[in-house]
């Protein structure tokens, strides 16, 4: 499937806005997790089970999106999709216990995974795999602008009308992005052939599993981008806590950090002019390794400012601008005919980690910066271990496949 010239940038665009869709609805409520434990009547652990609980719904969710886009094509799972994330937000304004919460996230995040999954596949249809870590990077722009906009928007919602109505914003945001698929996005073909028996699905899923680029590239980039969901699990109580910092000066703190992350994203671009995107991965897992393990030392120590653990975050979040964009193009350009599966296994095995490392955060709370620290040093350096183990294990270099799956 190709598309137009003309269309090109409106449909990266709105590619770019279905990935952010679940980025964005984790950002603009982190300022609240203080005001909506106070409303609940719980404590901030509690709220952060409901991080957590979208994190499980994602990762979860994209496995059943997979084989749906595959067999019906892209877009009517993700209408499908997008309008169960609209009624759990709706939910959302008029919750009023913290089990709900974390109840309604988990099927708010079933919903927004369907366009985290179909945007994946969709670049793969549209895109040959040549330019699949350019467009990835693109798409990066999109989201990155979310960790921007959404946390300060978030602390003016809820300093203005208080956080119920963050919920609001979503389904109307939401709505609007879905009236886009509608209209805009191209037809993709179904393959009515294609069973969703349980045997097939399995089949399919365990053929993408037996591909080594994927497997390497799918586990590396998701232990690295867990250290991300690390921070967005405990950075409103470090921040804000630990560091006394208000939901408004929060916001605008998670902006800041975040342009390292947007920034690095499009540098991407440049680097791949003259480098592969293997080895662009590689020297920024080292980097994120690195920092990583300096932000958690001089947490221990009780080294860190204001200043310093900003700093050091901006950085690990930059490095994770050149990771993200990379290694999914890596494990993703082996496959054709089973993109959206890729896509959903990639995706599931992302948001599984990133859960486990957002719950330890809140498991391991002592009212210090430590835990999240931890938990970030400990993916950055392990996804390194596993890409260099990985590389070792297999003495080729790693290469698209000539045959399509």
């Amino acid at each position: 499937m190709t598309i137009e010239k003309n269309k090109r940038f409106i449909i990266i665009l709105l590619l770019g806005l279905l990935s952010a869709l679940g980025p964005f609805s984790i950002d603009m409520y982190l300022p609240g997790f203080q005001a909506i434990a106070t409303d609940l009547g719980t404590n901030i652990e509690q709220i952060q089970m409901s991080l957590t609980s979208f994190f499980i719904g994602i990762a979860s969710g994209q496995i059943i999106y997979g084989p749906l886009l595959d067999r019906f094509g892209r877009k009517t799972p993700l209408v499908i999709g997008l309008f169960i994330y609209v009624a759990a937000s709706i939910g959302c304004v008029f919750i009023q216990t913290a089990e709900g919460l974390i109840l309604l996230r988990f099927i708010q995040a079933l919903g927004s995974c369907a366009g985290m999954v179909a945007a994946r596949a969709l670049v793969r249809d549209f895109f040959p795999a040549s330019e699949t870590a350019k467009i990835f990077s693109m798409l990066m722009l999109v989201i990155g602008v979310s960790p921007i906009l959404a946390p300060t928007l978030g602390g003016y919602v809820i300093h203005l009308w208080g956080w119920h109505f963050i919920f609001a914003f979503l389904a109307i945001l939401t709505t609007i992005i879905a009236l886009g698929v509608i209209f805009i996005l191209p037809k993709s073909k179904p393959n009515p052939h294609l069973s969703l028996m349980p045997k097939p699905i399995i089949t399919s899923f365990w053929q993408v599993l037996k591909t080594r680029e994927f497997i390497i590239y799918a586990v590396t980039g998701g232990t690295a981008s867990s250290g991300m969901y690390a921070y967005l699990s405990g950075s409103p109580f470090v921040m804000m806590d630990v560091y006394g910092l208000t939901e408004q000066q929060y916001g605008w703190v998670f902006g800041l950090v975040a342009a390292g992350l947007i920034t690095a994203s499009q540098l991407n671009n440049l680097l791949l002019k003259r480098h592969s995107s293997a080895s662009v991965a590689h020297y920024a897992l080292m980097m994120q390794a690195f920092i990583g393990f300096a932000l958690f030392l001089f947490a221990v120590l009780d080294m860190l400012s204001l200043f310093g653990i900003i700093a050091l975050i901006f950085c690990f979040l930059a490095c994770q601008g050149f990771v993200f964009p990379n290694t999914s193009a890596l494990a993703l350009n082996p496959f054709t005919k089973s993109t959206g599966s890729a896509s959903a296994l990639l995706g599931s095995i992302q948001l599984s980690i990133g859960a486990v490392a957002s719950a330890m955060v809140s498991l391991l709370h002592n009212n210090t910066s430590v835990p999240m620290t931890a938990i970030m040093a400990f993916c950055a350096v392990s996804s390194y271990l596993v890409l260099i183990v990985a590389g070792r294990i297999s003495s080729k270099k790693v290469k698209v496949s000539k045959n399509p799956i």
